[in-house]
Order: structure tokens, then sequence, then C-alpha cells
């Protein structure tokens, strides 16, 4: 977590029992004080030898590729290079997946680099009501058989192949809803948390 930037310290769980105690009794929101409390009960941490992260430069190397099929193709060149074991079963769960499921996903992570927050979860709104709806395929509903109702665990996907997804089709899912229908996220400070203590439910129901 700390490797990718989900996250900025880590903490033993038996630690953390003192450190909100600490952060508690600091009652400001102010980041440098923060900051040093959580490192003085934070610990130093490297990567195991074995992490996925370590593999960075081929991950960049394959899934730099525009499209799912050529993303697909760059794997396939690489599995068979010494130390590049951990992509079979990578590829084997790419194509288990839906093709179309594969280029839904891949056009909303590189749409979310540019895209703000509130773009992101209006997009994901949109996107999973389509989905929701068979806007294009059942595929949704089809791995939901396939894996929960009668746990065949061999869905039939429509389309079978990520060669048979159309583009036009995969705009479709991506049309943005109308005003009136899309997710409302506040846009004002108005719902925003202050960052202190005092202004959180916890204080309220200390008094």
């Amino acid at each position: 977590m700390i490797a990718a930037g989900l996250a900025t310290h880590f903490v033993h769980s038996e630690k953390l029992e003192d450190l909100e105690k600490q952060l508690l009794n600091l009652n400001t929101g102010d980041e440098s004080a923060v900051r040093a409390v959580i490192e003085e009960f934070s610990t130093d941490v490297q990567l195991d030898q074995e992490s996925i992260l370590n593999k960075l430069s081929t991950i960049d190397k394959c899934f730099s590729a525009e499209t799912v099929e050529e993303i697909l193709k760059a794997l396939d060149s690489e599995v068979s290079v010494d130390g590049n074991q951990w992509i079979a079963p990578v590829l084997k769960s790419m194509r288990r997946s839906s093709p179309t499921g594969l280029k839904i996903t891949l056009r909303s992570v590189r749409e979310g680099r540019k895209q703000s927050l509130q773009e992101c979860l209006k997009k994901e709104f949109g996107l999973t009501m389509n989905i929701l709806r068979s806007v294009i395929t059942g595929d949704v509903y089809e791995g939901i058989r396939a894996l929960s109702i009668d746990k065949d665990n061999a869905p039939k996907w429509s389309p079978a192949t990520v060669e048979e997804v159309k583009n036009e089709d995969i705009d479709r899912v991506f049309e943005p809803f109308t005003s009136g229908h899309e997710l409302q996220v506040p846009s004002d400070d108005s719902n925003r948390w202050s960052g202190k203590h005092e202004h959180t439910v916890y204080a309220k129901s200390s008094q």
C-alpha cells in the first residue's frame, strides 16, 4: 500500500490505540502536527522480494498498450521470460473475464487519470446503471449466474471475445446521463468536514 502510494505510514496494530489517544489529545487538524505524531508510532517497511510491485517495469511495458487486445498480446510475449511466472495467472484471469467488461474497465481507468473525483463518481454511477440495465450486454448477470447461482464457473459472454466487442457499443455505455438523472455530487464545502475532532459525531457523543 505504501509503495503504491495508497498509504503514507505503517503502524503495528498493537500501537493503534495509543496512536489514536495521542491524535485525540492534539485537538488540532494541523497537518504537520498530525504527521509528527503518526511518524512517532510508524515503522519503516520494505517490499517483499516477491511483491508484484517489483515487476513494475514489465507491468508498465505490457499495460501501456492502447487496447485490451494489445495488452493481452504483450503479456503473452512476456510470460515465457524467466521470472515472469506471475503473468500466467493474470492472463488466465483476464481471459476468463467478460471481454466487454475488460474494455469498459480499461477505458474508465484511462479516462479517470484526467478527471476530477466528482467527474469519476458521476461516470462510475452512469456506467453501473448502464451495465445493470444491460444496455449492450447482459454479461454482469451471466457472471452472477456462473459464479453465484449455478456455480458452473463457465460464463457464456456476449460477445465471446475482445475482438468482437464494438467500440461504438462501449461508447454507448459511457454516454452521460442528463442532468436530472446523473449522480448528484455536492459541489460546495457545506458538507466538508473541517478535520477537527470537536466537529465530529464522536466528540458530541462524549459530551
